[in-house]
């Protein structure tokens, strides 16, 4: 037996909304058995445009009864049944939602008549219910009214059935088909297409706009879990509507997947997304020489159009490498500017500063330690780190040059790279952000088997 059910409610999430009215029709798959209609108090004040679109206003819920007391009777329909709606995860969670402060736990298999219309009648214009029913000659009453698009829900229900040569339905009902619990709009066959494996998921709006880009070790189970709770929020109900297409990128490891997820979230900014879209700085290394001919390094935020030796993705880990630079090369602390207030230079009493600063120490002599402090730094900044493909024939690329990643990309296995040159012609360019640094720096101090350090490269100091 199945359960069709409409709702008209005070909003669009059920978690800080109420119903306003309710129908119910049990249909046996080929007549309506028992029918049940209210008028629901939602315990709260209409919005005057909800009025307008439904009729219903709040002098007419005054006197009806609120949802605790029809609570039962509503459950004891449901119990057992198929709950069938237009729009099924809407009015289920709004449902539920309601009959749990009541204290009645409703678990019902669910069918959405959208998801259905578009698999048994491809081809029409729209799917919403009033344009279908108009399309498929399907009388429809008392649009926005519980009972009138309940009762064209069930005849539209009832042609799905007839026409259903493909057994859509009894598929859509097993455990495992997953189609009760993705976005009304969007084709099972993009959750079908979805790899176990690293990627980089993407959901789209009608329009094909990018709405939301996450990353997964398995991407399937990860898009899973997005659609397969009921969650009452205002966000979750958008989130659905929203969603359209599902598309994928396959990636070889973890690390390339949330590489490829934020640089799409900074090169995108998908509505959905709310983590990593916060402006940031990144820091550099910048040298120069003074009017002495002493070579002095600064460490400073990132600027466009001025050259630099090095980056960082935070201020503090650019200082902490700068200061263990001048600890173990004898550089001076203040021609680092990592001591800008007055007095004796620390590095002088620590018995690790020459004396550049005093001018106790020929600039030649100090420059020549801060190129070889450099060199060995820049050195451990130009790297490849070399891992698994997205298959057992390629293997994975991600290029670091000067503390910056500057791409990645997949080879085969087969495939000897010479140099850096064709290296790159491997590789797909990404802007680099704080958080990308990050990670690869974290893996780089984790796995360091997988590193391959670069050649050196030279640099000039003006």
């Amino acid at each position: 037996m199945y359960a069709v059910v409409d709702i008209e409610t005070t909003g669009s999430h059920a978690a800080a909304n109420g119903i306003t009215e309710i129908a119910i029709h049990i249909f046996d798959g080929t007549a309506v058995v028992e029918t049940f209609e209210s008028l629901v108090n939602p315990l709260q004040s209409i919005p005057p445009f909800i009025q307008q679109m439904t009729g219903i206003t709040n002098e007419m819920v005054a006197t009806a009864p609120p949802f605790s007391a029809i609570a039962s009777k509503v459950y004891e329909l449901l119990k057992g049944q198929i709950f069938v709606a237009h729009n099924v995860q809407f009015d289920y969670t709004f449902v539920k939602t309601q009959l749990k402060a009541e204290g009645f736990e409703l678990q019902s298999p669910k069918l959405c008549t959208v998801r259905l219309s578009r698999q048994i009648l491809p081809g029409y214009p729209s799917y919403s219910l009033g344009k279908l029913c108009r399309s498929l000659g399907i009388q429809l009453e008392n649009r926005h009214r519980a009972g009138g698009d309940t009762a064209a829900t069930v005849a539209l229900f009832k042609k799905l059935i007839h026409e259903d040569q493909q057994h859509h339905i009894a598929k859509s009902l097993k455990r495992n088909s997953k189609e009760w619990i993705l976005p009304p709009n969007v084709p099972k066959s993009d959750f079908d297409q979805l790899p176990t494996r690293p990627g980089v998921y993407y959901f789209h709006d009608k329009k094909g706009k990018v709405v939301y880009v996450g990353k997964a070790i398995n991407v399937r189970f990860r898009v899973n879990s997005h659609f397969s709770n009921d969650a009452p929020t205002l966000q979750k109900q958008r989130f659905m509507r929203s969603v359209h297409r599902i598309t994928y990128q396959e990636c070889g490891t973890p690390l390339l997947a949330s590489i490829v997820e934020s640089a799409e979230i900074k090169h995108r900014w998908p509505r959905f997304n709310a983590a990593q879209k916060k402006q940031e700085d990144v820091y550099s290394l910048f040298a120069f020489k003074d009017q002495k001919g002493y070579i002095r390094l600064a460490l400073d935020k990132s600027k466009k159009n001025v050259s630099s030796l090095l980056h960082f993705p935070h201020q503090a880990e650019g200082h902490s490498v700068l200061r263990k630079m001048a600890r173990h090369h004898h550089l001076c602390l203040r021609l680092c500017f990592l001591q800008t207030e007055a007095g004796p230079c620390e590095g002088v009493s620590q018995q690790l500063c020459k004396g550049a600063c005093e001018e106790k120490e020929a600039p030649l002599h100090y420059n020549n330690r801060v190129s070889a402090a450099l060199q060995q730094l820049i050195a451990e900044a130009n790297f490849l780190i070399v891992d698994k493909g997205r298959n057992l024939k390629e293997k994975s690329y991600i290029l670091v040059e000067r503390g910056v990643f500057y791409g990645l990309g997949y080879v085969p296995v087969s495939t000897q790279l010479n140099n850096l040159a064709e290296i790159k012609t491997h590789l797909t360019p990404y802007r680099s952000n704080r958080y990308i640094q990050q990670i690869i720096q974290d893996f780089k101090e984790n796995f360091p088997d997988k590193i391959q350090l670069l050649p050196p490269v030279t640099f000039s100091i003006h």
